[in-house]
């Protein structure tokens, strides 16, 4: 929720200031265009004065050619001898040629407008101090509004930084809580097995042998042993080999076959087809293993206990990637998470961290260089993953 009001807010700021600079700038080429008019007008009043052999002509001429001048916004101070004023216009204040502190002020603003313009003339006799026209000067807006966006753009980077920052201090919540959870179930389990060998034989439920014993406290060891390396090789560079996607899926079917009869309730019927001859993939067994696992877990949850089918489809795309498909025939994705399913510690069940979707993608697309997405379906949910070959 406040990632959503800060990026609308960045965006309304983005569009006032676009808005702001279109404005502006529209404005400067309207004063532009104005000033060529009034140039071509000026241009026009001087040839009429330069044909006409009349004297009035000549004189109307120039006196329309300096209002034209005024009406340019030109800022002009003419001074003679001794710096003595003899005519101005459009200056930024009011001038009192009867008085010598407003004589003061206008040769302070000649001294302002030489240090950006040369005068023009002879500095004995005649001489015409200038500044720059009302549209030259406005061009410094668009500085104002690209620093505005500048401003932006830094903000939105803030924002950003903070987001993931926050973001990844979630997915290690959720990921030292899954770590957590998945250690739990086979200590509780040797803890069990320990009770047991305290008893004696005949009091053992079946009478488990010390031998069966052994063997179910070898397959806990086994488990810890897979977590604590899949964990192991999260923020590591992990290596990577040449795989065969049919014996990494066939490997993990074998895994699930015996723990799906505990995660659900019903009969769930796992579907794998996955030809030979298909291209390898260049990743890591465990963690490639490891995402698909989540995904087919997060079936099963889909399937909330009421049995049914999960799939899992593989096909060559060209000769750069493979494809893979895990689909289930369950109550579908939630709408409400449907656009944040892989971001960490969203979940759609209300016991769930929210980490497993979350760390297949961070599997699959960060570590292989792949892409795994939800895709529409009209019954149950699928989920395509595609990875590139290792000859890519």
């Amino acid at each position: 929720m406040i990632r959503i009001k800060w990026s609308l807010a960045l965006a309304t700021l983005f569009l006032m200031l676009l808005g702001w600079w279109l404005f502006y700038t529209q404005e400067v080429v309207q004063r532009v265009e104005e000033n060529s008019a009034l140039m071509a007008q000026m241009f026009a009043e001087l040839q009429e004065g330069v044909l006409s052999e009349d004297l009035m002509s000549r004189t109307r001429a120039l006196v329309n050619v300096q209002e034209i001048v005024r009406r340019t916004g030109l800022p002009l101070i003419v001074m003679g001898p001794s710096d003595t004023l003899i005519s101005y216009a459009n200056l930024p204040f009011e001038v009192d040629v009867e008085s010598p502190e407003s004589i003061e002020e206008v040769r302070a603003y000649v001294e302002v407008l030489d240090a950006t313009h040369l005068p023009i003339g002879d500095p004995n006799f005649l001489h015409i101090h200038y500044g720059d026209a009302p549209a030259h000067r406005s061009v410094v807006i668009p500085w104002l509004q690209a620093g505005g966006l500048l401003l932006t753009v830094v903000v939105w980077l803030m924002v950003m930084h903070t987001h993931r920052r926050a973001e990844g201090e979630r997915a290690w919540t959720a990921m030292a809580r899954e770590l957590a959870h998945q250690l739990g179930t086979p200590l509780s389990s040797l803890q069990g097995w320990l009770e047991l060998l305290k008893l004696p034989g005949p009091d053992r439920p079946a009478d488990l042998a010390d031998s069966d014993i052994a063997t179910s406290i070898g397959e806990d060891l086994n488990r810890l042993e897979r977590i604590s390396h899949r964990f192991e090789l999260i923020g590591r560079e992990p290596d990577m080999e040449s795989l065969s996607v049919r014996g990494v899926v066939l490997d993990l079917k074998h895994y699930l076959a015996i723990r799906i009869p505990r995660l659900a309730k019903k009969s769930v019927d796992l579907v794998v087809d996955v030809p030979r001859g298909m291209p390898k993939v260049q990743g890591n067994r465990v963690l490639l293993m490891w995402a698909l696992e989540n995904v087919v877990k997060n079936a099963l949850d889909a399937l909330a206990g009421r049995g049914g089918e999960i799939s899992i489809y593989a096909r060559a795309i060209g000769e750069k990637w493979v494809s893979l498909r895990i689909h289930d025939t369950g109550t579908g994705v939630d709408p409400d998470v449907r656009d944040k399913i892989f971001e960490p510690g969203v979940s759609s069940k209300t016991s769930g961290w929210g980490v497993g979707l979350a760390l297949s993608r961070r599997i699959i697309e960060g570590v292989h260089g792949g892409r795994i997405e939800l895709l529409e379906a009209s019954e149950g949910t699928t989920f395509e993953i595609n990875l590139p070959t290792a000859d890519a």
